[in-house]
């Protein structure tokens, strides 16, 4: 029986990074180029586990306002953009009775798989704020790198299709304990990179790491969005070099 004490269910704070006066207008597009990865017949909420580029597609990473995340998402399908929202699926009783239900995993996201010229047409659409105060949607920057045209403003963030296809293979399974976990509530094997090998999480790279005594493989979409897997045993797992760019 796995034990889940002591594990916070909500990302880490640094996933809210919007700032009112930092509106990246000038650079909409965060200029990362998306690789080619093989294809699969995997698919959830109309989204391919491995996602064949088209066009200048990118993967976007949007805010979302508090408690609309449905919303957002039947609204940016009703566009007809692809979009991915992850859920964590919690195990719950009622009535004496367990249930599985499906809630969103980063209930303040929604990624986006388009150009930044639809990503930019979506964020300025009327109908996002029509008759309310709070805009539906809009850029999570990256903070990590500035625009070339502009050394005071960070891009959007964008998402290259193998971290991508990686983050929607492990988020698409239906366990209870795959959650979303802090820097600070883990401790990381340095060095240890893998890909499972065996199992529900087969295919699936991370880092192996401890949570609550036990071993586990983690995913880092990118910087403070990490997931972890339910216990992995060691021997389902080998040694992957993979780079992160």
């Amino acid at each position: 029986m796995e034990d889940t004490t002591n594990l916070s269910p909500k990302a880490d704070a640094s996933l809210y990074n919007g700032q009112p006066s930092d509106t990246g207008s000038s650079c909409p597009s965060a200029g990362l180029t998306s690789r080619t990865p093989s294809t699969s017949e995997d698919t959830r909420n109309g989204v391919s586990v491995e996602n064949v580029p088209v066009g200048n597609k990118q993967w976007f990473v949007l805010r979302v306002s508090y408690g609309r995340i449905d919303k957002a998402k039947t609204f940016v399908e009703a566009k007809g953009i692809e979009s991915y929202v992850p859920l964590r699926y919690k195990e719950v009783r009622k009535q004496g009775k367990k249930r599985i239900i499906p809630i969103p995993l980063l209930p303040s996201l929604i990624f986006i798989h388009a150009s930044a010229e639809q990503v930019e047409a979506l964020l300025h659409d009327n109908k996002v704020v029509s008759n309310e105060s709070r805009a539906l949607l809009s850029y999570y920057f990256d903070h990590t790198i500035h625009c070339q045209n502009n050394p005071d403003r960070n891009p959007p963030l964008t998402i290259q299709d193998e971290a991508m296809n990686n983050f929607i293979r492990l988020t698409s399974i239906k366990n209870p304990h795959i959650i979303p976990v802090t820097s600070n509530s883990i401790q990381f094997k340095f060095g240890d990179n893998v890909v499972v090998t065996e199992g529900e999480f087969k295919g699936v790279h991370g880092k192996v790491a401890r949570i609550a005594r036990q071993q586990r493989v983690v995913v880092e979409l990118f910087d403070g969005c990490l997931v972890a897997t339910a216990y992995v045993p060691k021997e389902t797992m080998n040694t992957f070099n993979y780079c992160k760019k």
